[in-house]
């Protein structure tokens, strides 16, 4: 058995948050990690959405994560440190839209190892220097600079090692242009070592070092060391030079104090603590993140405490000496892994687990009635200040990123009969836990609703001038009129627009730079920025049937399959190009590209005919009107659009960002499948189809504009948005009920929306979560959700929910009166139904129990299961038990003796989490480290296993040591890098084949499919191959090696790196796929198939 391994969502947890001036302009980007992704986010100043930009999966662990600018730059670097036991920097490439790897230098073993730098890094805030620091013992320092290309240089690390120094914390000291400095919070441990009493162990304290890089000497000398009074968790640089007083906050439990060398002394404050607290006051309270902001006149810090309380923390100074640090209570938000504080003024807080915010800091909080707290207040020593937490007041949530993370239980079904199967997501911490449906689709944004007079047919936005940004009017065609809305403050009818309105409209657009065109059954009505009408009637008792039309070109079919073509002269007239086609049948549709920036017209218009097929004809003047190519339909094509797409985008010598796309015809059939083929820009040749079933009702086609490109909108029985979206193609579903016609539309609240029919209302819509997979709605939990089971019969989803200390006594003994319990010896961690009783593990022990009249009574037992079960699967007679450390244990249950006999087991050690049956001997299971493994009993097992009758095989059962006689076998083993907390083997696409769906407690979710012929299997293997050496891990990690990090990985091909395929540069795509003997697009073509066949 050989699995292709795919993501449906990338891990939505992020780790780490910087923020900085990724692109090189003024707009500041944040970058986070997400395990093993590295991801670019935009907020947009205006809007407040925050946009993804760039995602990439670097297979490796990123381990810190810091930005840094060259003294005198306006771009910054990023500085990853990974589990590769290199050191990376990267570059962001606005022109490609990626992080280019600009220097990586190898100084240790690859792992997240103790002694080998990556964990911890620290930028000089100058930009001249960065330390990456182990856990222990070593800590590296490199030199940045420029070279005379103003290309960055790093030099060769300089050490700055100490043997037996654990590492808490570093920071880079802010000393204007003095020689760089490093703060770290160390421990050492020699003493307390080599010390058996524990006395020394008891005394050890942890220190504050200074780590001065001498730029003369080119060495790092140690330059200072002072034990500190409590235990530090971390540091905060305060900015100096000219901007500040330098020096260093540390923040430690109950308190925060600033430390700078020479004659400062310390200013220490307590952590304020809320009145009337909740939680168990004996216990300290700790900082857990912080965001620096600084201008030129003043500077603050914004902390946030353990409870999810921000501080901002302003400093005292009096000639360069700090006198006191003043705390006054900001605002409660979820607690953070990572805070930016941006110069527009939002903060972006990611949350430590749900979903991450975006705030807008609306005040500083200067100036209300809150108190503000002062080391230089006289407190008794342990005594604190208290506030009182209240909503928000500083802050305004300005967008919300959602996010799974953490998932702790999933289940797919079609509990909604929707043909398509949901998946039921539990997921969350605490009070802010929730309930996720999930669907594929896109979330769709009402903007507007409003009733029409009766049911339209067809709708259009226009502009009034070519520069315009936003439309100004929505056309509306009834089967006998048209109705004319202008868009502003509301949208109301108007008589004046020139249009004709007593008829209905077959289309409309502006044409040339202020003029309006509107193509009706009996003619063509061209009408000027001034309101002159020119108009073209229809010869004799024909009529216009079809038509397309864009900014400069008008084509119309009459009855009888009739082409005229109409181009626009320099003038600013239509003009009718003198011969007529005559086609071999009946136009059904036609479609014209937009007219490309630079150019006269579109080169190419195809026309679809009753005869099943698609004709390419030409409109250049050389050979205006004649056929170039052909394509024959499996069905009768109902509509047609060109769209360029999937270009990058480029910035001309004006600074005009267009994009150089591909041409795509779509084609939308009437049995409801639409066909995506390459349409050549120089001969006009249609090549490399791919298609997808949409519906059931015939595909309608219409484009729109999203993110600045191209896309199409695709209506059939529901409606599809095909898209480019970081250099791959998406067709996802909008989750939204089933439209009849759209258009796009851009006003000033809504620049990218569409303009959409639905029976007899007009709606607006908007899409925001481009490249999103699935729509989420969220069901608010009170409490931790930890499992779920879905009621067979009535379809309810009955929750199991925990929290620690969650409920009163009082409450605990009202609950306690409503059940029934049997007390058992150790903790149950696993339940299962068996043959209409139920199988336990409590502890290490496998019971089954049956159902008596006050509790459950115990009716059979194993003990010899090693550690502790956590996990019962059961199938027939069978009952595989996943141990906490070992692996599976096959038990068969004997209903003559009533026993539970152990007749297999695994060979490897493995902390399992979650498992799943795939057939009656092989078993799916994911452990803790986030492995996941198919384990399969041989052919030959046997599980008629006696007791032990004759007594030889005492030796086994007894001595737990080599544990079963017969073993299983592994077919796969796959680090998926992300802990699996659940396993399903099902089905994600009406039609599709059987996947096993896993989710991870970051929040993202894949799954591993079946190949189904060696050619497929091989030729993965192959693009596998060439990726791992043409296109090697952003990080410096080696792919084989990190998929192999704890089993080496088996029969399991990465389909994250294969899709990287798409995002190669063009000439190395080339040479893989001729390694291959194949194009280009004959590779992700494949790639795109074996996605689609199994989900999306």
């Amino acid at each position: 058995m050989f699995l292709y391994n795919l993501t449906l969502q990338r891990a939505t947890g992020i780790s780490f948050a910087i923020h900085g001036n990724f692109s090189g302009t003024k707009q500041q980007e944040i970058v986070v990690s997400r395990g093993k992704i590295l991801e670019l986010l935009r907020p947009d100043p205006n809007t407040g959405k925050v946009h993804t930009l760039l995602t990439v999966e670097v297979f490796g662990v990123i381990r810190s994560l810091m930005a840094f600018r060259l003294t005198g730059g306006t771009k910054d670097y990023i500085v990853v440190g990974s589990d590769s036991g290199r050191i990376v920097i990267l570059e962001y490439q606005p022109s490609k839209n990626m992080f280019e790897k600009i220097h990586q230098e190898t100084f240790g073993k690859s792992g997240c190892r103790r002694i080998v730098p990556g964990q911890f890094l620290a930028v000089d805030p100058k930009g001249r220097a960065v330390m990456i620091s182990a856990i222990e013992k070593q800590k590296l320092v490199y030199i940045l600079n420029r070279d005379a290309a103003a290309r960055l240089t790093i030099s060769s690390p300089l050490e700055a090692h100490k043997a037996n120094t654990l590492v808490y914390h570093v920071v880079g000291v802010d000393v204007g242009f003095e020689n760089p400095m490093f703060a770290c919070l160390e421990m050492d441990y020699e003493e307390a070592d080599n010390d058996p009493t524990g006395e020394a162990a008891a005394n050890t304290q942890q220190t504050l070092t200074f780590y001065e890089l001498d730029l003369g000497l080119n060495h790092v000398v140690r330059k200072y060391s002072e034990p500190l009074e409590e235990h530090g968790n971390f540091l905060i640089t305060v900015p100096g030079g000219s901007d500040g007083p330098s020096g260093v906050l540390i923040c430690s439990e109950n308190y925060i104090t600033y430390k700078n060398f020479g004659d400062q002394p310390d200013i220490r404050c307590p952590i304020p603590r809320r009145r009337n607290d909740l939680d168990d006051p004996e216990r300290g309270m700790i900082f857990v993140c912080s965001a620096t902001h600084k201008t030129k006149s003043m500077f603050f810090f914004l902390a946030q405490t353990e409870q999810g309380d921000i501080f901002k923390i302003t400093l005292e100074t009096d000639e360069d000496m700090v006198t006191e640090i003043r705390l006054k209570y900001f605002d409660t938000v979820p607690v953070a892994a990572a805070m930016c504080v941006l110069k527009t003024g939002f903060l972006f807080v990611a949350s430590e687990f749900g979903n991450h915010y975006l705030y807008q800091i609306a005040h500083l909080g200067d100036d209300d009635e809150e108190p503000e707290f002062s080391s230089a207040m006289p407190l008794e020593e342990g005594d604190t200040f208290f506030f009182q937490p209240r909503p928000l007041k500083n802050l305004v949530l300005v967008d919300e990123l959602d996010s799974l993370s953490p998932i702790l239980f999933c289940q797919i079904a079609d509990l909604a009969n929707e043909d398509t199967p949901q998946l039921y997501v539990a997921c969350g911490r605490g009070p802010r836990s929730s309930l996720r449906v999930l669907r594929h689709g896109l979330e769709v944004s009402e903007m507007a609703v409003s009733e029409l007079p009766g049911n339209p047919n067809a709708v259009w936005t226009v502009r009034r001038h070519i520069e315009d940004e936003f439309d100004a009017y929505i056309i509306v065609s009834f089967v006998n009129a048209t109705l004319v809305l202008s868009i502003g403050e509301t949208v109301e009818e108007v008589t004046d627009s020139g249009f004709l309105g007593t008829t209905p409209t077959l289309s409309c657009s502006l044409l040339g730079d202020d003029a309006l065109v509107q193509v009706y059954p009996d003619g063509i009505r061209h009408i000027r920025a001034d309101k002159r009408v020119n108009e073209w009637k229809t010869p004799g008792k024909k009529t216009i049937v079809k038509c397309a039309v864009n900014q400069r070109q008008v084509v119309i079919a009459l009855t009888g399959g009739e082409l005229v073509y109409f181009e626009m002269d320099p003038s600013g007239q239509l003009n009718e190009y003198t011969e007529r086609k005559e086609m071999s049948a009946d136009v059904v549709c036609m479609s014209l590209a937009n007219v490309p920036p630079g150019e006269q017209r579109s080169r190419f218009l195809a026309v679809g005919l009753v005869d099943n097929t698609v004709r390419i004809i030409s409109l250049d003047p050389s050979d205006c009107l004649q056929p170039l190519s052909m394509q024959a339909l499996p069905a009768q094509p109902e509509s047609l659009c060109i769209v360029e797409m999937g270009g990058t985008e480029k910035q001309d010598e004006l600074g005009e960002r267009g994009s150089i796309g591909f041409l795509y015809l779509n084609i939308g059939l009437q049995n409801g499948v639409l066909l995506r083929t390459v349409l050549d820009p120089v001969t006009g040749d249609l090549s490399d189809t791919r298609t997808r079933y949409l519906g059931s009702r015939p595909v309608k086609l219409f484009r729109v504009r999203m993110q600045g490109q191209e896309a199409v909108l695709a209506m059939s029985s529901r409606s599809w948005l095909s898209y480019s979206y970081q250099s791959r193609f998406h067709l996802t579903p909008l989750s939204y009920e089933t439209l009849e016609f759209a258009s796009g539309f851009a006003s000033e609240q809504c620049p990218e929306g569409i303009v959409a029919i639905s029976t007899n209302t007009l709606r607006i819509l908007a899409l925001e979560k481009l490249g999103a997979v699935f729509n989420q709605v969220a069901f608010p939990l009170q409490y931790t959700p930890r499992k779920f089971v879905i009621h067979p019969e009535s379809n309810n989803l009955i929750i199991i929910e925990t929290d620690h200390n969650a409920y009163t006594e009082a409450t605990k003994a009202q609950r306690k009166q409503q059940m029934a319990e049997t007390p058992v010896e150790e903790v149950p961690a696993a339940i299962a139904p068996f043959q209409g009783r139920v199988l336990i593990g409590v502890g290490k022990l496998l019971r089954v129990y049956d159902l008596g009249k006050k509790k459950l009574l115990r009716k059979c037992e194993n003990k010899h299961i090693a550690n502790y079960i956590s996990g019962i699967q059961t199938i027939g007679h069978r009952v595989i038990v996943s141990d906490v450390q070992e692996s599976f244990i096959w038990v068969r249950y004997k209903r003559n003796e009533n026993q539970l006999i152990i007749f297999a087991d695994d060979t490897y050690p493995r902390w399992v989490t979650t498992a799943s049956l795939l057939d009656y001997d092989t078993v799916a299971g994911a452990d803790k480290f986030g492995n996941i493994c198919v384990v399969r009993l041989p052919p030959n097992t046997n599980d008629e296993v006696d007791e032990d009758p004759t007594g030889n095989k005492a030796l086994w059962d007894r001595g737990l040591l080599n544990g079963a006689s017969q073993k299983a076998e592994v077919i796969m083993n796959y680090h998926v890098g992300e802990t699996v907390l659940s396993l399903q083997k099902t089905t994600l696409i009406p039609g599709g084949s059987e996947s096993l769906v896993y989710t991870t407690l970051s929040g993202g979710i894949g799954i591993l499919v079946p190949f189904t012929s060696h050619e497929d299997h091989d030729f993965f293997q192959h693009v596998e191959m060439h990726l791992r050496s043409e296109h090697p891990p952003l990080c410096g990690r080696d792919h084989l090696s990190f998929r192999s990090y704890y089993f080496p990985v088996k029969n399991v091909i990465d389909g994250d790196l294969c899709e990287q395929f798409n995002s190669m540069e063009p000439n190395k795509q080339k040479n893989v796929s001729e390694e291959l003997d194949r194009t280009p697009p004959e590779v992700s073509k494949k790639l795109e198939d074996i996605r689609t066949r199994y989900a999306f």
